[in-house]
């Protein structure tokens, strides 16, 4: 029997304090919008491509 999830909750938690490795290129306070930017830009090129489908 096929399972139907009607509902998706997905948290993300921005950690700024410079503790983990950053990518090269980010500057430190920017660098929470430039992950906002690429993530939004991934998500509209796979609505993108679902649509076209």
């Amino acid at each position: 029997m096929p399972i139907e999830i009607r509902e998706l909750i997905i948290k993300a938690r921005v950690d700024e304090s410079g503790g983990g490795s950053r990518q090269a290129g980010r500057s430190q306070s920017g660098g929470s919008e430039d992950v906002v930017a690429e993530a939004v830009d991934q998500v509209f090129t796979i609505l993108k491509e679902n649509s076209e489908r």
